[in-house]
């Protein structure tokens, strides 16, 4: 190919990857409100950061909140700064703060695209012709879209932890100290996203895939000392000038929620062992049936060939990206306490060993098999369905028949027969990434364009704020009686101000709206003797009751 032709080939691919990051991380952001109770809590403290100019320790409330390193916090800090900055220079805008679902999950959604260029330029140089493919399907896989709209530490961890392997394996092949020195840095930055799992892992994967490769002197050489300075130059000083800060921080973070969150359930979070396995093959979707049939192909060729299998420079990517997704799944499965967030860092490797697969197979001129052509297009029909239903589930928590179901049905048949039809033909290798990426795309956009709607009345503090708001514009008590953790994060978000608990006694004692489950105003009414208690309003999409409580 002459270099006019290879320019336009870059070109086109990197408008490609813009376009799609542009849509798949950045579209809907503020579509809906801020769920759970990490989303509002840690989008709260990185507000109360900012406003206190206090760049070392977290606080939630006006008190130190130790449980996560800063790396979200600075930058949601930081598009809080931007947001407000951009509102003051401009008068037309409407003068509302900045601190928003936008600016809070906009971190995330920075973070995915710079891991997406990470592989991008990393398959570009070492892998060159699937740099496209890996870079897309990573992009398009349902975690990494999920956790790009998060404002939580999952996605700082995994795009750190991403470009940190990455380059580690760069230099493994290339020898370039300069790989080397952006894998320290990164893995710095990983311990500041959320702590000593970022090198934990790294080592363990890079011990096992040396131990893999019979060869002591891979570990012994990534043991670079400037590496090592420029990790802890990195890393190190948050770590010491929030420990002198707050001396009960080696115990609260390092003793509590990391040892005691992995080795109890102190934070009551059990799942079973095999937890992380359905969860990862859903994060992985949709192309999960391609992640099997690679996972079945390496098996059978370890089973004929035994490690020889994985001499060659191409192997030895294969039996790295194998580690690399297995070691987090596993580590974490042992652990007692489990959320779906932990195994984010895995799903990076998955995409590539699928990317690996799909590109040898291309390469060899292997056509798709139709068993799984078709189980591929009937995964993107129900990806399509279950994101038309979306709505509907928010509401009722389960699927509920109805008219709607049966056009979204026929929608999502369409699609996987349409998708299938098009991968057992001949060209089919070449059809699977765009086949796929728009299965996503109207996954992705029913979602934002119908779903979001419903998600923000059923599992968002946000309405419950604005109904307050619109009894009174004064910034008046607010406590809650038989409300659950996620329900007061989000009322502290969005009414940035504490809550105060019935149940602890923590009753105001000026006028105040209580936020309490429906027909529990006669039960509020005895905690509060000789005061009246009025009905406010109901808000039954998340079976709550308003109350107002007089002096």
């Amino acid at each position: 190919m002459n270099v006019k032709g290879s320019n336009l080939q870059i070109r086109t691919a990197l408008l490609l990857l813009v376009a799609f990051c542009g849509f798949l991380f950045f579209y809907g952001l503020g579509a809906f409100g801020l769920l759970g109770a990490d989303e509002p809590r840690y989008a709260q403290i990185a507000r109360e950061m900012l406003d206190r100019s206090e760049w070392v320790t977290p606080v939630l409330n006006g008190k130190p909140w130790l449980e996560k390193p800063p790396l979200y916090y600075w930058q949601a800090m930081l598009t809080y700064r931007v947001g407000r900055a951009f509102r003051v220079g401009r008068a037309f805008l409407p003068a509302t703060d900045a601190v928003n679902e936008q600016t809070a999950r906009f971190p995330g959604a920075i973070d995915a695209t710079l891991m997406i260029a990470a592989i991008y330029l990393f398959l570009r140089r070492l892998r060159p012709g699937t740099e496209l493919d890996g870079a897309l399907i990573t992009a398009s896989c349902a975690g990494v879209i999920g956790f790009a709209h998060a404002a939580a530490t999952d996605m700082p961890l995994a795009a750190t932890f991403t470009i940190a392997l990455l380059a580690w394996y760069a230099w493994y092949e290339c020898r370039q100290r300069a790989a080397l020195a952006i894998f320290y840095l990164f893995l710095a930055l990983g311990t500041l996203a959320k702590g000593p799992v970022a090198p934990a892992l790294a080592a363990v994967i890079v011990v096992i895939f040396a131990a893999a490769k019979r060869d002591r002197h891979i570990v012994l050489n990534s043991l670079w000392l400037p590496g090592i300075l420029l990790f802890l130059i990195v890393a190190l000083p948050w770590y010491v000038a929030v420990q002198i800060r707050n001396p009960e921080f080696f115990r609260f973070f390092i003793l509590e929620h990391n040892l005691a969150r992995f080795s109890t359930n102190v934070y009551h979070h059990p799942e079973p062992f095999w937890f992380f396995l359905p969860v990862f093959l859903l994060a992985v979707m949709p192309w999960t049936i391609w992640l099997i049939a690679a996972l079945v192909e390496r098996a059978r060729q370890m089973w004929s060939e035994g490690w020889e299998a994985f001499s060659s420079p191409e192997d030895s990517w294969a039996l790295f990206l194998l580690i690399w997704m297995l070691v987090p799944v596993l580590f974490f499965s042992a652990s007692r306490s489990k959320l779906p967030g932990y195994i984010l860092p895995a799903v990076p490797a998955a995409a590539l060993l699928v990317t690996e697969y799909l590109s040898a197979r291309r390469e060899k001129e292997i056509r798709l098999s139709r068993p799984l052509a078709a189980a591929h297009g009937i995964l993107c029909g129900l990806l399509v369905f279950g994101a038309l239903e979306a709505a509907s589930i928010a509401v009722t928590h389960h699927l509920a028949p109805g008219p709607w179901t049966y056009v979204a049905a026929s929608i999502a048949l369409v699609i996987a027969l349409a998708i299938t039809i098009a991968l057992v033909t001949s060209a089919g290798p070449r059809l699977l990434r765009s086949a796929t990426m728009i299965a996503v795309i109207v996954s992705v956009a029913a979602v934002i364009r119908f779903a979001a709607p419903a998600i923000d009345a059923t599992q968002s503090a946000h309405p419950v704020a604005e109904t307050i708001r619109g009894f009174s514009s004064e910034a008046v008590p607010v406590a809650l009686y038989h409300i659950n953790r996620i329900e007061q994060y989000g009322l502290e978000f969005y009414l940035n101000r504490a809550t105060q608990s019935y149940e602890n006694g923590d009753i105001p004692a000026p006028a105040h709206v209580v936020v309490a489950m429906q027909g529990s105003q006669s039960q509020v009414a005895q905690l509060v003797p000789g005061r009246r208690v009025s009905y406010l309003t109901s808000i039954p999409a998340q079976k709550l009751d308003l109350y107002w409580v007089g002096k």
